[in-house]
Order: C-alpha cells, then sequence, then structure tokens
C-alpha cells in the first residue's frame, strides 16, 4: 500500500510539473521576444559598436603611451624603463637588488624577478596605465565635444521652405478675419 502511494504521488508531481513547464515556456517565449525588441532598438546597437571600437581605440592608446609617450621621457629621466619602477616591500627583495645591481653594472633588478621574490609596489605600471587612463579620457571629451558641435549645427533651425511660408501666411490670414 505504501509503495503504490508513492507511486500515486510521484506521477501527479510529474504531472504538476509538466503543467508548470508549458507555463513555463510560454513565459518562456514572452522574455526572448522582449529580449530581442530590446536588443534591436539602435540604442543597444549603438552601445555594442561604441564598446567594440572603444576597445580597439584603448589598444591604440596603450601602444601610444608605452611605444610613443614612455621612450622619451624615460630618456629623460636616465634611461630608466617605468614599467619596471617598483618599491621592494621585503628585504629579500632589497638583498637581491643589491646583489643583482654589483652583478650587472649597477641595473636594477627587473620588476618580473622581484615579483617572484616577494611583494613589490608597482608605481611604475600604476604611472603608465593612469597616463593611458588620461589620454584615452581626453579623447573622449575631444570626439564628444565634436559630435555636440555636429548636433547642435544640425538642429539649427532651417529657414521655412516656400510651401510652409504660404501655409504660415494663411494661417496667419485666417487668425486675422473675424
Amino acid at each position: 500500500m505504501r509503495c503504490a502511494l508513492v507511486t500515486h504521488n510521484f506521477s501527479f508531481s510529474v504531472t504538476r510539473f509538466s503543467l508548470s513547464l508549458r507555463q513555463q515556456n510560454g513565459l518562456l517565449m514572452k522574455f526572448f521576444q522582449e529580449f530581442k525588441a530590446f536588443v534591436m532598438r539602435g540604442n543597444v546597437v549603438d552601445l555594442a559598436v561604441g564598446f567594440i571600437i572603444g576597445a580597439a581605440f584603448s589598444n591604440i592608446v596603450n601602444s601610444l603611451v608605452k611605444d610613443v609617450i614612455m621612450p622619451p621621457v624615460g630618456k629623460l629621466i636616465g634611461n630608466l624603463d617605468f614599467s619596471n619602477f617598483y618599491i621592494p616591500l621585503s628585504f629579500k627583495i632589497t638583498q637581491q637588488a643589491q646583489t643583482y645591481a654589483a652583478a650587472n653594472n649597477g641595473a636594477h633588478l627587473p620588476l618580473a624577478e622581484a615579483e617572484k621574490i616577494g611583494p613589490v609596489l608597482a608605481w611604475g605600471d600604476f604611472l603608465t596605465v593612469t597616463l593611458n587612463f588620461i589620454i584615452l579620457a581626453f579623447c573622449i571629451f575631444v570626439m564628444i565635444k565634436i559630435i555636440n558641435s555636429i548636433i547642435k549645427k544640425e538642429e539649427a533651425v532651417a529657414p521655412p521652405t516656400p510651401t510652409e511660408q504660404l501655409l504660415t501666411e494663411i494661417r496667419d490670414l485666417l487668425k486675422n478675419k473675424p
């Protein structure tokens, strides 16, 4: 008797679950239709295009900073590579840096080697990334300023067409008629 009761309850649950699946299928289809309508709106597509262009532009700015701006700045400071500027946070790193400098004519221990030994505060990378951000933010500011000026020029009131002038005159005549 107990086994039959369990089977009966199981079949009831499956039937109830099946109805629930049909209802869920309808809701799911409605959800995907709404999502499709949302994605196909111009704003979302424009956002996706902007994101892709921004990612590509970011690579250009990174290259500009890394390959064009930072080498001359490093040369002015004394042939230093900003990406290897760090502050050692461990005595082991300081000792290894001294040993490395003695063996390599006063050269600094590279950041990658220092990170293997212990913790470091890599402020040179932070400086490079900050400079990337400032240049990127400035470029975006200039682009938005140009776009806004183009939009303002388009919004300038165009002179009325001859048809509009005629309709305006008719309207004014009808308004003045007693």
